[in-house]
């Protein structure tokens, strides 16, 4: 029996975002990890940078929105991340150059991608775990 090592935080979508950036300049902190608590508000973005590690600079990314945790837990680097159901990619990891308003939490994604290409609306849902 293989047992569940951590619990899988959920959230919903408050804001939809539509732009993309080839030079953003974010920079993935050092730590693989965050803890969050439910009813916080972060900001989620995908990068076509996929190979990155912490202290990498992001510069290819795309924004999906900002999503309200419904539950606390855990956001760690691999984490598969799913929307409205479908597997969109993993943690890359975190950038904090807006925080303690919000992290930006970075998905590895092939291509990437913003609310309209996933047909995001408000309150579609987001997990990572």
């Amino acid at each position: 029996m293989t047992e569940t090592l951590k619990r899988t935080v959920e959230g919903v979508f408050v804001k939809l975002l539509f732009h993309k950036q080839e030079m953003r300049g974010m920079q993935l902190i050092e730590f693989e990890t965050r803890c969050i608590k439910k009813g916080e508000i972060h900001e989620i973005v995908t990068t076509s940078q996929q190979d990155a590690v912490s202290g990498d600079v992001i510069n290819r990314v795309g924004f999906l929105g900002f999503a309200e945790m419904t539950c606390g837990g855990v956001i760690e680097r691999g984490d598969e991340v799913f929307v409205d159901g479908r597997k969109i990619g993993a943690v890359v990891g975190f950038d904090e150059c807006h925080y303690p308003n919000h992290y930006n939490i970075l998905i590895a994604v092939q291509d990437t991608l913003t609310a309209d290409e996933l047909q995001l609306r408000i309150e579609s849902t987001i997990s990572f775990g």
